[in-house]
């Protein structure tokens, strides 16, 4: 219901507020109904209504809801350029101001344009850089692509640790697990003066932030 609410708002409503306000809805009923208690930490850091691209490791299919609920931003997110081809769900990304990319060839002036509209619109992005989730929580190497647009825009970016969304739902699995999460907001990174920056190494000092909370609960014997 809420994804042809979605959908048949993005006719007249081309910024994607009310398309977003049902995402936040949606995630907050999936996270009411499997009994997923979100605890949150550090958002004072932020100034409310900016631009920010959000970097999280990747650990659960739940990540989405968790991170659409938590935080009170106008979030979009970066997806697969093949994606827009798909009907209903390509026309819904496109509609509703999500960025289809072709990350192999980015295109530099696409790139500041998407800037420029997610400035003048309040709104941010939502990377996962790892491009897969973690089976044991351990974060992996960020790829480096993720990492353009912001170095290239000068946009700020957040870092978040996401921290035992794995035991809500296992990858591989469609059972639930009722629990608890943390969700730590990091301070944000000025990238003003960083354009040219070689992303595979920006993405590492990320990474380094990132991953000593989202690794908390790791089993260290595990870890050997």
């Amino acid at each position: 219901m809420l994804g042809t609410l979605s959908l048949a708002s993005s006719l007249f409503e081309k910024r994607g507020y009310f398309a977003h306000w049902c995402a936040r809805t949606w995630s907050r009923l999936i996270l009411a109904t499997t009994g997923v208690r979100v605890h949150v930490s550090g958002l004072e850091q932020l100034v409310p209504g900016r631009t920010y691209v959000f970097v999280s490791n990747h650990q659960s299919i739940y990540d989405i809801p968790i991170l659409f609920w938590a935080l009170p931003y106008q979030l979009r997110i970066i997806a697969k350029d093949s994606l827009g081809h798909f009907p209903f769900l390509g026309w819904h990304l496109r509609r509703t101001g999500h960025m289809l990319v072709d990350r192999s060839r980015p295109d530099r002036s696409k790139i500041f344009g998407w800037a420029s509209r997610l400035t003048s619109a309040g709104l941010s992005l939502i990377v996962f850089p790892e491009g897969t989730r973690s089976r044991d929580g351990r974060v992996a190497r960020f790829k480096g692509g993720s990492f353009y647009l912001a170095l290239e825009a000068g946009l700020p970016v957040v870092p978040l640790s996401v921290v035992g969304s794995r035991h809500i739902m296992l990858k591989g699995r469609l059972a639930t697990y009722p629990g608890d999460v943390r969700l730590v907001v990091h301070a944000p990174l000025d990238t003003t003066e960083l354009a040219g920056t070689d992303p595979k190494a920006f993405g590492e000092r990320i990474r380094q932030i990132v991953a000593p909370e989202a690794e908390s609960d790791v089993d260290p014997h595990a870890r050997a």
